[in-house]
């Protein structure tokens, strides 16, 4: 509440300007790490809710130095804090209508078919596709399975879905409706939504089974009896991810060629440049660890 009481000022201006843009801001809250907020208004087309996102970060951002404080969307900005996440939550409507939505889903998830067979295509296309959800090599501490030093993460680390379940991948959260989870505050959120897209409509033409839902927690499971069972588990950095992205045809059929290659391929080189970049970096941490070791 102490938290909250030195930033509601902020949270309602932010708050304020987001209702006087139309957008329908119902629900904000303090989540876990200090000074950590998140604010919901109402979902949109695609298009139109990535040009809020962006927007939302460049008002955020601008609010925040106008009263000499930083704001942050990245990944995992303290080693000893929780993260900062951006999930996508998804239907898919015609003519006024949750094709997603089935109230006599035998499962109890509220869904039709069709949002298993999408649920299908973001299961097999997701160690690609997080290449473009979680783009940089920060993210990639925030992904993680194990002990942390913030003492929680609430992020995915297993390819999975499964009911109200924050451990999960892919969430239900309600009826007719799905969250991806594995998606973070650096990510381009037009590259995002394509990816997810494609990946869903794929499995929705390839009619892809996801499997049954998840109903564990996953923190509290071994990794060797995850595997057992037959998870895959997110990559583990960014190279890895870019390597994903490369093979995966239906990803690179969705994003196009220009004029002299693939985008996918560009992508790539760009986030591989990034990589070799972090990867020359001599770290404190390793010094700490090593050199008086060896």
């Amino acid at each position: 509440m102490r938290a909250l009481t030195r930033n509601i000022d902020f949270l309602t201006t932010v708050s304020k300007y987001c209702n006087e843009l139309g957008w329908g801001n119902y629900a904000n809250d303090h989540e876990d790490a200090n000074g950590q907020f998140e604010q919901n208004f109402t979902y949109d087309d695609a298009l139109v809710s990535c040009d809020r996102a962006i927007f939302f970060r460049y008002m955020v951002h601008t609010l925040a130095q106008q009263r000499g404080i930083l704001a942050t969307f990245m990944p995992k900005p303290f080693t000893h804090l929780t993260g900062n996440g951006c999930h996508f939550h998804m239907s898919l409507w015609r003519d006024g209508e949750n094709l997603f939505l089935d109230e006599d889903d035998p499962r109890g998830l509220g869904l039709s078919e069709l949002a298993y067979h999408f649920l299908g295509g973001l299961k097999t296309h997701a160690r690609a596709s997080s290449a473009l959800t979680a783009p940089t090599v920060n993210s990639y501490k925030r992904l993680k399975m194990g002990t942390t030093a913030s003492g929680a993460t609430w992020s995915p680390v297993w390819i999975s879905y499964g009911y109200n379940n924050r451990t999960q991948m892919l969430r239900i959260p309600g009826p007719g409706r799905i969250e991806d989870r594995t998606i973070d505050g650096s990510c381009n959120p037009y590259l995002a939504a394509t990816a997810v897209l494609a990946a869903g409509l794929d499995g929705i033409e390839r009619r892809l089974d996801p499997g049954e839902p998840n109903t564990e927690n996953l923190y509290a499971v071994s990794y060797d009896e995850l595997i057992r069972r037959g998870l895959q588990t997110l990559p583990t950095n960014l190279l890895m991810a870019t390597l994903e992205l490369e093979g995966d045809l239906v990803l690179r059929e969705a994003f196009g060629r220009g004029r002299d290659e693939d985008y996918v391929d560009y992508y790539i080189r760009v986030k591989r440049d990034e990589w070799n970049r972090y990867h020359e970096q001599v770290t404190p941490w390793e010094i700490q660890e090593y050199m008086t070791r060896f």
